[in-house]
């Protein structure tokens, strides 16, 4: 027999705006998604500067509308210096987070480059593990001031005449975890936030400053992290970040599909905490969220930093999607639409091989896996404001999240053109497997 579910829409019950910066991406200097990922000069498929048209044109495909750079744990260690100028001067170093070794042939011009080419907007992040304020202000003043200083003038001297105006800027990367280079507390990451913040805004009012949320939820600092955090950051950043991976690999297929649960229960936790440190300060300001860290990560089959072997740009987290996790991606996707009221930015960590919905073979192919395809339907369709949908349906136990709702779903209404997109992913599995059936949508006062 089978179940019914109803879900009821209406244009005066909305969330927020689809915010494009949800649909980011991720491209750190990790195992392949740089070199031989999106780079690869004499691949037959390279253009003049080096980079895959394959995967560009993928990128382009995926909907892609920003992507993080260099890192990640590889930016805590890195020093931004060593990846500009001309390729033959670059030093190779010793790579740290991933034990590989770096040869910078790739560095940040590239990447500002390649990132022209695929039509996204560059997010960078700054190492406040290893290094400090001064340093910061030196890479904001190389990559966006116009010219006639120092800094300004060795990047037009490097081929870059016109500054790169990034806007978004990450302070430091997971300094919570103590597998980062530099980890910190929360009170000598937060005073070194805000030193480097407001620095950074005396530099330029404008720019957009992401504060280190807690590296997950599953850590023992979750929460507490973020508010002592903010109340040393407040007033000078815009956003405070999440990262979260859910990994299918115990067999656990119901709370697995009811990752999107967990990830809104991260985010209303969060921001709550951001609320709480408002108040507390009497501030009228209300930081939103930077998911730039999430995806679907077989997490339990890697063994470690500690077992990788020094090498060039190694195989490493390759992980092969199917089916179950391409919903689930979806359910994410969902999720953070839900919340857009609160995420103004979003990243799927990574954009190529590592992680990714694009794999790639040196000199060879290119080619799409499962979780490609949600990421660019949504991308693709999601426009307008999100409305708030309240499903009518059965729950499922699960035994890592509890009752989770049978239909994890979300609408966007486009007033300019009048669609209406429902996003109803998890229903995919339980069509087959349970016989789910959706009686009807209610659309209550929306046309088209």
């Amino acid at each position: 027999m089978a179940t019914t579910a109803r879900l009821t829409l209406d244009p005066a019950f909305r969330i927020g705006p689809v915010d494009p910066r949800l649909f980011g991406s991720f491209v750190e200097h990790m195992g392949r998604c740089v070199y031989t990922g999106v780079f690869e000069p004499g691949h037959p498929l390279a253009d003049a500067d080096g980079f895959r048209t394959d995967v560009l044109e993928l990128t382009r495909e995926l909907g892609v509308t920003l992507v993080r750079y260099p890192g990640g744990n590889f930016v805590s260690n890195y020093r931004w210096e060593d990846g500009v100028g001309p390729v033959e001067d670059r030093p190779a170093r010793l790579e740290l987070a991933w034990r590989s070794l770096e040869g910078n042939s790739f560095g940040l011009n590239e990447f500002m480059a390649w990132a022209a080419k695929a039509g996204v907007e560059p997010m960078m992040a700054l190492n406040l593990g290893t290094r400090g304020v001064a340093e910061a202000l030196e890479l904001v003043e190389y990559a966006n001031y116009p010219g006639g200083t120092r800094l300004s003038e060795l990047r037009r001297a490097h081929g870059a005449d016109k500054p790169h105006d990034v806007r978004l800027w990450c302070l430091g990367n997971e300094l919570d975890g103590p597998w980062q280079m530099g980890h910190k507390t929360a009170g000598e990451y937060g005073r070194l936030a805000a030193e480097t913040a407001r620095a950074l805004k005396r530099f330029d009012q404008g720019l957009s400053l992401v504060a280190c949320g807690s590296s997950n939820s599953g850590m023992p600092t979750f929460g507490a992290w973020e508010a002592e955090v903010l109340e040393a950051t407040y007033e000078m950043v815009d956003y405070v970040s999440l990262h979260a991976y859910y990994d299918p690999s115990d067999g656990d297929v119901d709370s697995f599909l009811a990752s999107g649960a967990d990830m809104e229960h991260m985010i209303r936790s969060i921001a709550a905490t951001a609320d709480h440190v408002g108040a507390k300060l009497r501030s009228d300001k209300k930081i939103k969220l930077s998911f730039d860290e999430w995806n679907v990560w077989y997490q339990s089959r890697f063994n470690g930093e500690s077992s990788l072997e020094w090498t060039e740009h190694p195989r490493l987290i390759e992980d092969s999607y199917d089916v179950t996790d391409a919903v689930v991606v979806g359910s994410l996707l969902i999720t953070l639409l839900r919340n857009a009221d609160r995420v103004g930015v979003a990243c799927q960590a990574q954009l190529a091989n590592v992680i990714a919905p694009i794999r790639t073979e040196p000199g060879g192919p290119a080619w799409r896996q499962t979780i490609f395809h949600p990421f660019a339907l949504t991308a693709r369709h999601a426009r307008g404001e999100v409305l708030r949908v309240e499903p009518e349906c059965a729950t499922i136990p699960t035994a890592k999240y509890g009752e989770a709702p049978a239909i994890w779903a979300t609408a966007t209404h486009d007033a300019a053109t009048g669609a209406v997109i429902a996003s109803l992913p998890v229903i995919v599995l339980y069509l087959v497997a349970q016989r789910w059936v959706i009686e009807g949508i209610s659309r209550s006062g929306l046309k088209g």
